[in-house]
């Protein structure tokens, strides 16, 4: 399907997919659609015809692809904003061919999401049989060796949680109302992620700390790594959007992340000056978000220039999000810092403008 707003990996990358499978000719883990390297390059790019999904670290990927090689699952650990369900979902686009096998970790995620629920109607009609089972995304994945994802699983209740013991442990999922259970197939296994600003909501058990191995994806490593990254997503929104092609807006894209890498570190580019951060986590993510807003307002409301006034508002808004505290820490960044800063004075107009 060509008009959904957003196709899964798999789709959206069907053709690359098939590039490395037909050159691909390293051994290949039982049930993995790729070799281990190939899944690396397709996260990474190899400067030709394979773009890159994630910019970070090679090694961490590495270490990403072997894991999930082994008997043991996959925790993407990090902050808001840094690509783990992105690269979640590539993982499992890449492996299995199927990204969707995925369950979203809520405060109100129950048992059945993980496990398995029931069709009501027809468990009163049959009684318990297997036809009126519900199978979870990780049932599916077990039964058809594929990748499953769980989403936030520190959002999770403790209890629930814990429910992926026996999965990760012995490989089966136990069915007693049935007498039977689901025996995971080669290639199975798990990738979650969380967030490390949720440390403390539903702290994972040690049993079941034991039974991941964790990469933890940290922010940018510097200001033109994200501004990369940025631009990257920023056209590939805007394809997807359909909007149309904008002059290049690389002073913009740089402006933007300057002003997120300054306040998410607390001090200015050259160290000179110390400032206060704000709540939010002025994440590569809300940088994204902030700029693809900034395009739709440029092409619709402006002159199809992306210009300071079409950014300024959004990152007002990714800033402040407490209209106390955060109100103080923006109108101090506003002073001290922009507002001295060379080439800076429209951007400075367009914020207190914005406020």
């Amino acid at each position: 399907m060509t008009d959904v707003v957003r196709r899964h990996a798999e789709a959206e990358y069907a053709t690359e997919l098939a590039l490395l499978a037909a050159g691909d000719d390293r051994p290949k883990p039982p049930g993995w659609k790729l070799s281990p390297q190939a899944v690396v390059t397709y996260l990474l790019g190899d400067g030709d015809v394979i773009t890159p999904k994630y910019i970070g670290p090679r090694r961490l990927m590495e270490v990403a692809v072997a894991t999930l090689a082994t008997d043991r699952a996959l925790l993407l650990l990090g902050v808001p904003g840094t690509a783990k369900t992105w690269v979640s979902e590539h993982l499992a686009a890449a492996i299995s061919g199927d990204s969707t096998l995925m369950v979203q970790g809520t405060a109100g995620t129950p048992e059945e999401a993980i496990r398995y629920g029931w069709n009501y109607a027809r468990l009163l009609a049959e009684g318990p049989t297997r036809a009126a089972l519900v199978d979870s995304p990780v049932m599916k994945a077990m039964a058809g060796g594929g990748i499953a994802r769980v989403e936030e699983l520190t959002r999770i209740p403790s209890d629930v949680q814990d429910s992926l013991i026996t999965v990760l442990s012995e490989k089966v999922l136990p069915i007693p109302e049935l007498g039977q259970e689901v025996a995971a197939r080669k290639g199975f296994n798990v990738i979650a992620t969380a967030n490390d600003r949720d440390r403390g909501v539903n702290e994972l058990s040690s049993a079941l700390r034991r039974r991941f191995n964790t990469v933890v994806l940290p922010v940018p490593a510097d200001a033109e790594q994200e501004i990369d990254i940025v631009s990257r997503r920023v056209a590939d929104l805007g394809r997807a959007l359909e909007l149309p092609d904008l002059p290049p807006a690389y002073e913009e894209i740089r402006r933007v992340v300057t002003v997120f890498r300054e306040l998410r570190a607390g001090v200015t580019e050259d160290g000179r000056t110390r400032l206060k951060s704000p709540s939010g986590t002025m994440s590569t993510a809300e940088a994204i978000s902030v700029l693809v807003n900034g395009v739709v307002l440029a092409t619709h409301f402006g002159d199809g220039v992306l210009r300071a006034g079409d950014v300024a508002a959004g990152i007002v808004g990714a800033v402040v999000k407490d209209p106390v505290s955060d109100a103080v820490v923006w109108q101090e960044y506003l002073e001290t810092v922009v507002r001295e800063r060379d080439g800076w004075r429209d951007f400075y107009r367009a914020a207190r403008s914005g406020e």
